[in-house]
């Protein structure tokens, strides 16, 4: 019996010790571990994105200005045409008939003429002689004057069914690339009202543009000159250039949302870019060479409490609703940058700190402070241990910042968010006594 009860003695005290173990090893592996990004050094370039479509530089639209059955196409999609090239006929038996016609209608108004030019002469020689009166004289030069103008109408509307006649031939206007054909033989086109377009022709698609389509808020770092890189569907791993030639003055609405056309010209040596394709367009509104750059994540990484705990920085709760009376109560200089920057821990507010602003207190719409204002960053010192440092904002791209700061250097690790180890995780999860086990924690930034 009294080695039983030895027995059970020793396995509860070798259980507990165990527990007491594993709790101790789970909780050392509950800190978290930082995600970090090297400060890297080379150039960074901010753009304003819009979307446009592509189209020749000059159309013509070929139409006709008769009406009638298309008799005959001369041409196809793709064709090259050079300038008075015949591309259609429109058939012109109406038109001919309407040349002869007029034609006779000359042939008539002449004899008219001829015919009262005879009876004025002779009727002036009798007024001269004084054998007739002056009204009979009178109605014979009226006469002729009439027979005169009917003769100079009958020209011109022989002229005119002649011209229409002509009409029934569609010539090229210019040289270029047929890029629509609307008619096909034995159709009939009427240009009572308007004239039909019978073809569209691009004049050159080596030299072609892109009308984009660019937001009142950035139309004003959009200037002529500027340079511009783009990308169609057809190509997506293929960047092409062009160059603004015009920033119209005429606005569109769309959706309570206001924009400007801007007028990108492109060369196309290739042929690869054709009319219609979209085109996602970035305009280069500025650059900066030879400058230190993070990631924008790095610039909206906050600790948490714990982690300043950590690295020796107490941030105080506020005291009522007067949180601006916090202080820091570390002397150290993270604590006191911390601080100053406004990089306290999630949740945590105090004098002069404005959150993920930093200290300007104004943010780009990617939640990185704006061009010129200050910004913390966080970093592990020589001893592994929790740092900052105060660093002034440049240009960003997006995605990355340019940056500046005393201990900056090009390599140098940053945070950039943190998250547990796998082992930490599923020690955890897997221990009973662990407070909140099972449960996954992650700091700002963390996945």
């Amino acid at each position: 019996m009294q080695k039983i009860r030895v027995a059970a003695t020793a396995a509860v005290v070798a259980l507990g010790a165990g527990g007491f173990w594993f709790y101790k090893r789970a909780d050392a592996t509950e800190a978290p571990k930082y995600r970090l990004a090297p400060v890297e050094k080379g150039s960074i370039k901010a753009t304003v994105s819009a979307t446009g479509s592509l189209s020749a530089v000059r159309t013509v639209q070929v139409g006709t200005q008769v009406s009638g059955q298309i008799a005959a196409i001369f041409v196809d999609f793709n064709d090259r045409v050079r300038k008075g090239q015949l591309l259609a006929r429109i058939d012109p038996t109406l038109a001919q008939q309407a040349v002869a016609d007029a034609d006779a209608g000359v042939e008539r108004a002449q004899a008219q003429l001829t015919a009262a030019r005879r009876d004025y002469e002779r009727n002036k020689q009798l007024h001269d002689a004084k054998i007739i009166t002056d009204v009979e004289f009178n109605a014979s030069q009226s006469t002729f004057e009439v027979a005169n103008a009917n003769f100079k109408s009958a020209q011109i509307a022989l002229q005119r069914a002649r011209q229409n006649l002509s009409y029934t031939t569609i010539s090229a206007p210019i040289d270029g690339v047929v890029v629509e054909r609307n008619v096909d033989v034995g159709q009939t086109v009427a240009a009572s009202l308007s004239a039909p377009q019978l073809f569209l022709i691009a004049n050159d698609l080596s030299h072609m543009q892109i009308l984009a389509s660019v937001d009142e808020s950035d139309i004003g770092l959009i200037a002529d000159g500027q340079p511009v890189t783009f990308t169609v569907q057809s190509y997506p791993n293929e960047s092409f250039t062009g160059t603004v030639s015009q920033v119209r003055l005429q606005s569109k609405t769309q959706d309570n949302v206001v924009n400007y056309t801007v007028v990108v010209t492109v060369e196309n040596p290739k042929g690869k870019l054709l009319p219609g394709m979209t085109a996602t367009v970035q305009f280069l509104t500025a650059s900066a060479n030879d400058v230190l750059t993070v990631p924008n994540s790095a610039l909206r990484f906050r600790p948490t409490a714990e982690m300043l705990a950590a690295a020796g920085i107490t941030w105080p709760t506020t005291r009522g609703a007067d949180s601006a009376r916090a202080r820091p109560r570390a002397d150290s200089g993270a604590a006191r940058d911390a601080f100053a920057g406004g990089a306290g821990p999630v949740g945590a507010t105090a004098r002069g700190a404005t959150g993920a602003t930093g200290a300007a207190g104004s943010t780009r719409a990617n939640g990185a402070p704006s061009r010129g204002s200050g910004a913390m960053l966080w970093y592990l010192d020589k001893n592994g241990e929790l740092a900052t440092t105060r660093v002034k904002v440049g240009l960003s791209d997006g995605q990355k910042t340019a940056v500046e700061g005393r201990v900056l250097k090009a390599g140098m690790q940053v945070i950039v968010g943190t998250a547990q180890t796998a082992t930490a995780a599923t020690a955890a999860a897997a221990n009973p006594l662990q407070p909140g086990g099972g449960a996954r924690r992650f700091g700002p930034g963390g996945f």
